[in-house]
C-alpha cells in the first residue's frame, strides 16, 4: 500500500527512515539498519540497499510517483505522458513524434503549464503549512490506514475523553474500551505513547504493556495494528511503532 502521508523530502527520496528501518513508501519493502545485504557479488548497507530496491522494483522515484493514481497526483493522462517524455530528455520535436501532441507549440505550452503548476504547488504548500500551524485539530499519526472525519479531533475533545476513561489517571487503566471510533482513536493515540518508538517488542512485551491499560489486551494489540500505529513481523515475533 502506497504511503504518501509523509513530508515532501520523504516523497522525493521514496523511503522513510526511523530508528531501525528504511521503509519503501511504494510497497512493503524494508531493510533493517545495521544489517549488510548482498546483491550479486557486492554488499551494501541498509540505506544503499533501499536505494537499489527502488530502482529494481519501481524503476525510479520519479516513475513510481508518476504511476500513482490521479487522486494522488492530480495529473491528467496527457500531463503524465509529457512528464515521462520530458524526464527522458527528449527535445520538443521528438516529444511530438512520441506523443499525442500535434505540434511543437503544444509541447511548449505543456512545459509552461507544468512549470506554472509547480509554482502554484509551492505556494499551496506554504498556505497549508501556515494553516496547519493554526489548526485546532490534532495531527494524524503517520501510519493511519484511512484518514477521514474520525480524525477531526480537537485538543478539548481529547482531554475530555481521556478524563472520562482514565479515571485512575493517565498512567492507569481504563474500565472499558470505547466502541465509538473517534473515542477509540483518542485512546489509542494515548496508549501508543507507552511504547518506545526505537524498540522492537515481542508479543509478550506488547501484552505486558497493554495489560496496564485494560484486561482485554488482545483487542488493544489488534487495534494498534489495524489502525496503523504498529507494524509486526509476518510471523508475529516482533512488533514496532510506525
Amino acid at each position: 500500500m502506497v504511503n504518501i502521508d509523509v513530508p515532501v523530502e520523504v516523497l522525493e527520496r521514496g523511503y522513510e527512515e526511523d530508528g531501525k528501518w528504511f521503509s519503501c513508501i511504494f510497497c512493503k519493502g524494508a531493510f533493517q539498519k545495521g544489517e549488510v545485504f548482498q546483491v550479486g557479488e557486492r554488499f551494501f548497507d541498509a540505506k544503499k540497499r533501499m536505494e537499489l530496491h527502488i530502482i529494481d522494483e519501481h524503476q525510479s522515484v520519479f516513475h513510481a510517483l508518476l504511476s500513482l493514481d490521479k487522486k494522488y497526483t492530480g495529473l491528467s493522462d496527457v500531463q503524465k505522458e509529457m512528464l515521462f517524455l520530458f524526464y527522458e530528455g527528449h527535445e520538443d520535436k521528438e516529444v511530438m513524434k512520441r506523443s499525442s501532441a500535434n505540434s511543437v507549440s503544444t509541447i511548449r505550452q505543456h512545459r509552461f503549464k507544468l512549470r506554472e503548476k509547480e509554482r502554484q504547488a509551492a505556494v499551496f504548500l506554504a498556505i497549508m503549512k501556515n494553516l496547519n500551524s493554526n489548526d485546532a485539530y490534532m495531527d494524524v499519526h503517520k501510519g493511519a490506514t484511512q484518514v477521514d472525519e474520525r480524525y477531526a479531533i480537537t485538543a478539548e475533545e481529547t482531554e475530555k475523553v481521556l478524563a472520562t476513561y482514565f479515571k485512575e489517571g493517565l498512567d492507569g487503566k481504563v474500565s472499558t474500551i470505547p466502541s465509538k471510533e473517534k473515542r477509540k482513536l483518542i485512546l489509542l493515540n494515548h496508549i501508543v505513547k507507552r511504547f518506545n518508538p526505537d524498540k522492537q517488542y515481542t508479543e509478550k512485551e506488547m501484552n505486558d504493556v497493554l495489560k496496564g491499560v485494560h484486561d482485554d489486551y488482545v483487542s488493544l494489540r489488534r487495534y494498534l495494528i489495524e489502525y496503523g500505529y504498529f507494524e509486526r513481523a509476518n510471523d508475529g515475533s516482533q512488533y514496532w511503532r510506525k
